[in-house]
């Protein structure tokens, strides 16, 4: 809907002043997705709402009126009205804001006639805003209130939305008056510079602004020769020298301020973009600034600002190049005395330096050999602990590697439970399938994106020390940021691959207790099946249903439970898909119709389920399969079924064992 449409139906001076008079109760608000493939989504609008699109597109109706809808629109229906997604491209993230609205109007019956005319709160419009960010952000916050479920963040909420419903509206009024959107890139950059406090996600931003993380960080690699998470970076680094010359704050405040977790990342990251760490880089320029006639360090700021990474598109860059800087802004020489006396006080450094080397190495020679914490502390600055310098390589399929003995920032893509398995909490993660056995451990830890396709920005926002990958593209994307093991695991057997998980963190003995653990609950769920006379039945793994057929699981690694059933517990499935299991052929599943799908169904069904699968429970020629029709049909989530790790594995060997022994025998 363009803006003239907008005008033709809502007077929007008006709609303020019946906002002005009204009481607001907020209903609820909800976060939901539509996947393209699902059936068209119904709902039959309980109050007043909000729909805000957050990613995708879609075409939309209320009421029959058709909208065609992308990232960050607003539609808003009536109380009663009937809302219909009809289809989508992928994925639809949306929240829906439901409010109930009374009016206050006593004697005042010119309001009273408005509200006749112009009834606000049950006008059908959608609206694309020019600046999407801070109705997120608004609404991010808004939402997290809500779930919290008690009365103060409810009220909080209610606050927040009129927050939200106020920028809206100022959003509209701006367009009345220019309706061209703002630019992308020009959003972006005001978005940092004012949330450089809180977590900082590219996919997050890139979604709010309607665009792919890619195209965003070309954006920024075009007219500002840099990525978001270096600009990010930038900010938080000038805040952070800022406040560290301005302020007595400690360094854990400062962390807290800037967008760090605590004091140790935030030193980490000054170091990594000053060359030295916080306290020193204060202490150096304090003690510049006690020659009288040098300018300070914080007198600068009032002269000109050294910001590295600004926000304009001219050539005109000497104002916070250093090494360009006005005659203005640099300090002044000191004398030549003063030069010399440096000198030579640096000289004396030097020698007393190799002096206690020289002693070191006499000690070491001495004694044999120095030990690796010695060793580890002869060639460390007194900036980094001894367990910061200790490494070790490991060979990998992309040659040596040298990783940190016991790394503390970790970040894995897909193989999330064996990391898992061993002790070790990751920093961040691909994106975690829901009902996926480690969905809970991981539910506080930053996502990263698919885990194919993680974002190179993200990952290095969190500074890691080692990342875990299973791909060639993965480790081609991220090898640059960190220590990075390849980690193939499509060509590796379970032992295989946990063992060598293990021995990239040091866990061999621990890897192979996990292995000997789950591999003598195998034997255990073998005995069991054998004893229920279940152990000789033929097992079948369904997924679909939508059109008439059903992908049927051909392999022992396609996931859904299948490495589990025909691997571990070695059980069958029916001779026709048999032979192809036991061809090992590159065939993971394959779509058979409904008209002869019960020459594949085994004497127990394993179907993957997940939001929105097919419903199949009047379909006659479904339910007269003899698993089907005999209760011997069980629903494994997709999301515990998705993954091959050893937490994994356990998880859905439990599930698995104890759905068959509850399932009705074969007759």
């Amino acid at each position: 809907m363009n803006q003239q449409e907008l005008r033709r139906i809502m007077n929007l001076k008006d709609h303020i002043i019946l906002w002005n008079h009204a009481l607001i109760e907020v209903i609820d608000i909800r976060k939901a997705s539509f996947t393209s493939g699902e059936p068209p989504l119904l709902y039959r609008l309980p109050a007043s709402t909000y729909m805000y699109v957050v990613r995708g597109s879609a075409t939309v109706l209320i009421d029959e009126i058709s909208f065609e809808i992308s990232g960050s629109s607003v539609i808003h229906g009536g109380k009663g009205m009937m809302i219909k997604v009809l289809k989508t491209q992928e994925i639809l993230d949306y929240y829906l804001i439901l409010y109930r609205s009374t009016l206050t109007l006593p004697g005042r019956r010119n309001l009273t006639a408005l509200m006749e005319r112009s009834r606000p709160f049950s006008k059908i419009y959608n609206f694309t805003p020019g600046n999407p960010l801070p109705l997120y952000e608004i609404l991010i916050q808004m939402y997290g209130e809500w779930q919290q479920g008690g009365v103060l963040e409810h009220l909080h909420a209610k606050a927040l939305f009129y927050q939200w419903v106020h920028e809206l509206l100022r959003q509209l009024h701006a367009q009345d008056i220019q309706p061209l959107k703002a630019d992308s890139l020009d959003q972006a950059v005001r978005y940092m510079h004012d949330s450089y406090s809180k977590p900082f996600t590219l996919d997050a931003l890139a979604g709010t602004l309607g665009m792919s993380p890619r195209t965003l960080s070309r954006l920024f690699r075009m007219r500002l020769q840099t990525s978001p998470a270096q600009y990010m970076i930038q900010i938080r680094m000038d805040k952070a020298r800022e406040l560290l010359l301005n302020t007595e704050s400690t360094l854990h405040d400062i962390a807290l301020a800037v967008g760090y977790p605590d004091a140790y990342h935030f030193g980490k990251m000054f170091k990594k973009h000053f060359g030295t760490s916080p306290v020193r880089y204060k202490n150096s320029l304090l003690t510049v600034s006690n020659w009288p006639e040098i300018p300070s360090a914080v007198s600068a700021y009032d002269i000109a600002w050294e910001d590295t990474l600004r926000y304009i598109d001219d050539d005109n860059h000497y104002q916070y190049n250093p090494k360009g800087a006005s005659p203005m802004f640099r300090t002044a020489k000191p004398s030549l005395m003063l030069t010399l006396l440096l000198c030579f006080t640096i000289v004396l450094s030097a020698c007393s330096a190799g002096g206690a080397n020289n002693t070191t190495a006499g000690n070491a020679s001495n004694s044999g050999a120095a030990s690796p914490a010695a060793t580890a502390a002869a060639t460390t600055s007194p900036d980094n602990t001894a367990a910061e310098a200790q490494t070790r390589t490991i060979s990998t399929v992309k040659g040596d590697v040298e990783v940190p003995a016991d790394p503390q920032r970790v970040v894995v893509l897909y193989l999330l439970g064996d990391v898992l398995a061993l002790g070790i909490k990751p920093i961040g993660v691909s994106d975690v399938s829901e009902g996926a056995a480690f969905e809970n451990e991981l539910k506080d830890v930053q996502k990263l994106g698919t885990w194919f396709e993680a974002s190179p920005e993200a990952v290095l926002s969190l500074d890691p020390d080692l990342i875990i990958v299973p791909s060639e593209e993965t480790y081609a994307a991220l090898h640059d940021i960190a220590p990075t093991v390849l980690v193939p695991y499509e060509k590796m057997t379970t032992d295989e691959r946990v063992r060598f998980i293990g021995h990239i963190f040091g866990k061999e003995e621990q890897a192979t207790g996990l292995l000997n653990s789950f591999n003598a609950k195998v034997e255990d769920s073998k005995q069991k099946l054998q004893e229920a006379g279940i152990l000789g039945s033929t097992v079948s793994i369904m997924e679909g249903g939508a059109d008439r057929s059903m992908v049927v699981v051909m392999s022992k690694q396609y996931g859904r439970g299948s490495q589990v059933i025909y691997e571990y517990l070695g059980m069958k499935a029916p001779e026709i898909l048999q032979q192809k299991i036991d061809s090992k052929s590159d065939m993971g599943g394959d779509s058979v119709s409904f008209e002869v799908l019960a020459d594949y169904s085994g004497d127990y069904i394993f179907r993957s389920s997940y939001d929105g699968m097919a419903d199949l429970t009047t379909d006659p020629l479904w339910n007269s399969i003899p698993a089907v029709k005999e209760g011997r049909l069980m629903e494994i989530d997709f999301g515990l079924s998705y993954y091959s790790d050893i937490y994994s594995l356990n998880a859905q060997l439990d599930f698995i064992v104890d759905k068959l022994l509850a399932a009705p025998r074969v007759k």
